[in-house]
C-alpha cells in the first residue's frame, strides 16, 4: 500500500459514491423498460472499453496473474450485484432499495476486516444496530400487501457489491485499471450468456442506450476511484464511505421521478444512511 493519506482516501471514496449513485440511477431507469441483463451487459461493455483505453493510454504495467484472477472474481460478484440492484430499482422504490443495498455493501468489508484485523470498535457495533433498525423500518409494508418490492434484490445486490469490494482489494496495489479490465471482461461475458438464454430481451430506444452507456461510464469511474482510495487508505473506511452512493440516487429519484416514502420508511432510510459512517468507526 502507498503511504496512508486519510484526506485523499476520504475524498476519493466520496467521489466514488457520487459517481456510483448517478450510475445506479441511470441504470435503474433503463432497467424499468429494458431487460436487466442487457442493461448490465451494455453498461459493463462501455466500462470495459473505458478501462482498457485508460490502461493503455496511461501505460499501466500489467499486474500479473494474481491480480487479474481476483479481478475476475470481482467481476462475477459485481455483475450479480449490479443486475440485482438494477432489477430492484426497476421494480421497487429507489429510496428503499438503494439504502438497504448500501448497508449490506458496507457491512461485508467490515466483517472481512474483523477476520483479518480483529474486532471492530464500539461505534461500529452501534452502527450495525442502527442499520438493523433502519432495515426493519424500511421493510414496513406500504399497505397490507407485505414488504416493499425489491427488498430481497437489494440484499443480494449488497452481497454482490461487498464481494466485489473485497475481491478488487485482494487484487493488490500494483495497478488500478488492469484488474478492472479483468472484472469487466468476465461480467460482460456472464451477462451476454444470461441475455442469450433470456427470451424477453428488448433492444430499446436510442435514449435507453444513452442511459445504459452513461450508467457504465459512471459505474466504471466509481470503481476506479474506489481502487485508488483503498491504495491510500483502509479498505473498510473506503468501502463504507463509498457506500453512501444511495444519497445521490435517492435525491435524483426524488426530484426527477417524484418518488415519495411514508414516514416510517423515511426514518428507516435516514437510519440506514446514518449507520454507514458509524460502521466506519
Amino acid at each position: 500500500m502507498a503511504d496512508p493519506n486519510p484526506l485523499a482516501s476520504v475524498s476519493l471514496s466520496l467521489a466514488s459514491a457520487l459517481s456510483w449513485g448517478g450510475g445506479d440511477f441511470s441504470g435503474g431507469v433503463a432497467a424499468k423498460k429494458i431487460n436487466t441483463f442487457q442493461v448490465v451487459a451494455v453498461a459493463h461493455g462501455t466500462g470495459l472499453v473505458l478501462v482498457l483505453a485508460l490502461a493503455l493510454l496511461r501505460g499501466e504495467v500489467f499486474p500479473g496473474q494474481h491480480a487479474m484472477l481476483w479481478g475476475a472474481y470481482a467481476g462475477i460478484a459485481g455483475s450479480v450485484g449490479l443486475a440485482s440492484l438494477y432489477r430492484g430499482l426497476a421494480v421497487g422504490k429507489m429510496g428503499i432499495v438503494g439504502p438497504v443495498a448500501a448497508v449490506v455493501t458496507a457491512a461485508l468489508p467490515v466483517v472481512y476486516g474483523i477476520h483479518m484485523q480483529g474486532a471492530p470498535k464500539m461505534l461500529q457495533l452501534a452502527g450495525f444496530a442502527v442499520a438493523a433498525v433502519g432495515i426493519v423500518l424500511i421493510s414496513k409494508p406500504e399497505r397490507a400487501a407485505g414488504v416493499p418490492k425489491g427488498l430481497g434484490l437489494a440484499v443480494l445486490a449488497g452481497l454482490g457489491f461487498g464481494g466485489f469490494l473485497i475481491c478488487i482489494n485482494r487484487a493488490g496495489n500494483t495497478g488500478v485499471y488492469w484488474p478492472l479490465v479483468a472484472a469487466r471482461v468476465v461480467s460482460v461475458v456472464f451477462m451476454v450468456v444470461l441475455l442469450a438464454m433470456n427470451k424477453r430481451d428488448k433492444v430499446g430506444s436510442a435514449g435507453m442506450w444513452g442511459l445504459m452507456m452513461l450508467a457504465g461510464a459512471l459505474d466504471t469511474a466509481g470503481n476506479a476511484l474506489f481502487v485508488m482510495a483503498t491504495q491510500v487508505g483502509r479498505l473498510d473506511v473506503a468501502a463504507v464511505l463509498s457506500s453512501l452512493y444511495p444519497a445521490s440516487t435517492v435525491l435524483l429519484a426524488r426530484f426527477i421521478l417524484h418518488e415519495k416514502l411514508n414516514a416510517l420508511q423515511t426514518a428507516g432510510m435516514v437510519a440506514a444512511l446514518a449507520a454507514i459512517p458509524m460502521i466506519a468507526g
